[in-house]
């Protein structure tokens, strides 16, 4: 409990008595009227509440610090860095520091995470329609093909220059596992800045808390069911921290195949090009670093529970409830008092170190 907390802050002792709704969201939030913006980027609604003084400048900074990041990373919008790799026919393509930065770090990761972690699969992810929603199921002689442009080891990101290669023609690039995240550090960040204390970040399926609630008591934040679209599986504490979930659930289409409905999700084994079921339905993240659980939170739900477990022992830097298919829910270790089930959820096994 102490690595967790001088990691990200997460504490016990919610207030009693909340009633949590299907998230991931932040419940029984304190009494105090926060300042508020909605809007929508990044292909998702976001929310953002702050309290406090300078609030309100605190989220505009906020919000125009997001639309800048979506300008640099969207793979849809002409002109952006993103866009512009993909557009450049395996020429060298300087971009700004910042997305080569983010680039060069989700090598890393990927590299540490055996590929679970692949931003290189865009092709194949635009041959299953999920850009588009104009959804079909890749031949398999398409898919293998598209899948051998998928290779990390042919990018090459030179963070002095600024500059980023694809080595393979074809090859693409898309951050979609890793914006939202990098965005929610920064938007946290940034309302620190403007001196705000008590804040609450709900960008898509990633929450980004900033301090605890006005209060002084930790928000609570509930793990949505991924077999129910209005429940959830339990709620964590948590003050200061990033709280990200990735899960089949979320963007999908079904086909009828051999008489049989199969259900194609958005997020893709790199070593099959088929949607990723190694067991798990949904893999929530908790770190100080919402870029971080943004990464492992789609790396993890790749890998399966055992690997999952494993690599969380050897590198440490978070914490993660992970739900296999069956519905049963694995918490590690450090969340062991900061996670309280909800009914029909009450089994929890404890990954230990």
């Amino acid at each position: 409990m102490l690595a967790l907390l001088a990691l990200c802050g997460c504490t016990q002792n919610g207030a009693p008595g909340e009633t949590p709704s299907a998230s991931p969201q932040a419940v029984g939030e304190a009494d105090a009227t926060p300042q508020e913006i909605m809007f929508f980027a990044m292909d998702t609604i976001m929310q953002l509440k702050a309290y406090g003084e300078n609030a309100q400048e605190g989220l505009q900074a906020a919000q125009e610090e997001i639309d800048r990041l979506e300008q640099l990373f969207s793979h849809t919008l002409e002109g952006s860095d993103i866009s512009r790799i993909n557009a450049g026919g395996g020429a060298a393509v300087t971009v700004s520091e910042e997305t080569a930065q983010l680039l060069a770090r989700t090598l890393e990761i990927g590299a540490s995470t055996d590929g679970a972690l692949n931003s290189f699969l865009y092709p194949l992810v635009a041959a299953y329609g999920f850009p588009t929603q104009e959804y079909r199921v890749p031949s398999e002689e398409e898919r293998l093909r598209l899948l051998e442009l998928a290779d990390a080891s042919a990018v090459t990101v030179d963070t002095g220059t600024a500059a980023v290669t694809l080595g393979l023609p074809g090859m693409g690039v898309t951050v979609g596992a890793v914006a939202k995240g990098y965005a929610s550090q920064r938007a946290a960040d940034l309302l620190r800045e403007y001196g705000v204390t008590s804040a609450l970040l709900t960008l898509g399926g990633n929450i980004q808390a900033v301090g605890a609630k006005p209060d002084g008591t930790p928000w609570r934040v509930a793990v949505q069911d991924p077999f129910s679209d209005d429940g959830f599986v339990g709620v964590l504490s948590a003050t200061d921290c990033a709280v990200i979930t990735s899960g089949g659930y979320q963007r999908y289409f079904e086909v009828e195949e051999n008489g049989e409905t199969v259900r194609y999700h958005h997020i893709l084994d790199p070593k099959t090009g088929l949607p990723a079921y190694n067991g798990l339905s949904s893999v929530t993240i908790v770190t100080d670093d919402g870029y971080l659980g943004d990464a492992l939170s789609t790396a993890l739900f790749v890998m399966g529970l055992d690997q999952a477990a494993a690599y969380w022992r050897a590198q440490g830097g978070f914490e993660a409830v992970l739900v296999t298919d069956d519905g049963t829910v694995y918490l590690t270790e450090g969340l062991a008092d900061l996670y309280e089930p909800s009914e029909g959820f009450e089994q929890v096994q404890i990954i230990a170190r």
